[in-house]
């Protein structure tokens, strides 16, 4: 009987404590959205449109910090990157949840720009330490365990946040993000491996392997471009219908119900990405969110509890597989010394969406009612994935197919495994004719 490709991956040295150390250090990020929300809504007694600026103001922060932070850890090391995030979040969440509004804007501003890399750091980490051949299943159980944080972290956050205070919640959210952060600096994973090499990728329209200019100039490639755009896509969708869930459940008395309705949601997610990464074919990542955001529509029919509850397990079966083709996308789109800036624009990419998918969903929520939240994020983020589709097309188009794969940015839809469990042919750029990382 041929072995789990999942048993498989976690036998790799250091995968298994990366995943570990993951699980932990990502539980603050999965909680702030939720218990934002409600410290606006209930403790402040404003709208949601005004909570979803406030968690807007902390992903407009966390969108300009992310290249920034990546540089750090590219040029600086892990633990010298990270000392100023964990400096800087300890002073602001010991004050931003006894602020009024206002000043809370700026204060989650300023925690979003200094926030942990805790997402981008263990991505560029799990790039240093898998094979080629495996990084698809690494970032689908990456994903994966994503999905089981955000089943977790928001039910203890609306726990808090409804049983103690908001206040309180808040208070522990800052607390558990500096522990993150020192957290990653004990642990200190490798962000690029022992040989340290840079062949492992190239960018797009540079035939010699080099990088053409300096800065985030020489990253803008088409193919690359077109992956953002699905990541701000996906972040869009995922963070409109987080704010539709709340709505809905409180709009009919259920606010104690949010946490476990988000767990649902993340299951449905859970299911999908293990099927995703232990399958043999690969999905472009546009054709996940495309499905992703259309799934999300029926979620607005929904009347009872129970059909909520299905329409949100049925959204989220696509999500983690379009988080983990988006990451094993990126990380195949530039060299290896590169990567963190990469993830810093992957990141900023995914808070571009957040930032937009939180106010809209609030802003149609408070106009039109809770359930229209749902047509909101899922309809916005098909309308962005067929804009990155013909961005897709144009730049194939003007460039052809040297510019517009990904050894450039692009993921081929559907590409069958070779017989010895490499999911990339070794005649295709990016696959095995070329020096896969090793971490």
């Amino acid at each position: 009987m041929p072995e789990s490709p999942y048993r498989r991956l976690l036998r790799l040295p250091g995968v298994t404590p990366l995943v570990l150390v993951a699980l932990v250090a990502r539980v603050p990020h999965a909680m702030t959205g939720v218990v934002l929300t409600l410290h606006v809504v209930g403790h402040l007694h404003l709208g949601y449109g005004r909570a979803g600026l406030a968690a807007g103001a902390m992903t407009v922060g966390m969108a300009i910090g992310a290249p920034w932070r990546g540089r750090r850890v590219d040029r600086l090391g892990l633990r010298r990157a990270l000392l100023p995030s964990v400096v800087v979040e300890s002073a602001v969440w010991l004050v931003a949840p006894r602020l009024e509004y206002v000043p809370l804007l700026g204060a989650v501003f300023v925690a979003g720009l200094f926030l942990v890399p805790v997402f981008s750091v263990v991505r560029q980490s799990l790039a240093a330490l898998v094979p080629l051949g495996q990084q698809r299943t690494a970032f689908a159980l990456d994903s994966v365990a994503t999905e089981l944080t955000f089943m977790l972290a928001p039910a203890i956050g609306v726990v808090l946040a409804t049983r103690a205070s908001s206040t309180l919640a808040l208070t522990v959210i800052g607390v558990a993000t500096v522990g993150a952060g020192l957290l990653l600096m004990w642990f200190d994973p490798p962000t690029t491996s022992p040989r340290g090499a840079d062949v492992d990728a190239q960018p797009a329209g540079d035939p010699e392997g080099h990088m053409v200019g300096r800065g985030a100039r020489a990253l803008a490639t088409p193919g690359l471009l077109v992956i953002l755009g699905a990541c701000t896509a996906a972040a869009l969708v995922l963070n409109g219908t987080d704010v539709s869930i709340i709505a809905a459940l409180r709009s009919t008395g259920h606010e104690a119900s949010v946490g476990w309705m988000i767990a649902l949601w993340c299951l449905g997610s859970v299911i999908g990405g293990l099927v995703y990464g232990g399958g043999r074919r690969e999905v472009h990542p546009l054709a996940l969110v495309a499905l992703l955001a259309a799934l999300t529509l029926p979620a607005a029919l929904a009347t009872t509890q129970a059909q909520l509850a299905v329409a949100v397990v049925v959204a989220g079966l696509p999500c983690a597989a379009s988080l983990s083709a988006i990451n094993a996308a990126l990380v195949r789109s530039v060299p290896e010394s590169r990567r963190g800036e990469v993830m810093g624009w992957s990141g900023t990419a995914n808070t571009v969406g957040a930032a937009l998918g939180a106010p809209l969903g609030g802003l149609v929520i408070d106009h039109v009612g809770p359930r229209a939240g749902f047509l909101a994020a899922g309809g916005v983020g098909l309308v962005l994935t067929v804009g990155a589709l013909v961005l897709r097309r144009v730049a194939r188009a003007v460039g052809g197919r040297s510019t517009a794969d990904l050894g450039g940015g692009e993921v081929a839809v559907a590409v069958p495994a070779t017989a010895d469990g490499d999911d990339e042919p070794a005649d295709r750029p990016g696959g095995r004719d070329r020096a896969a990382p090793t971490r």
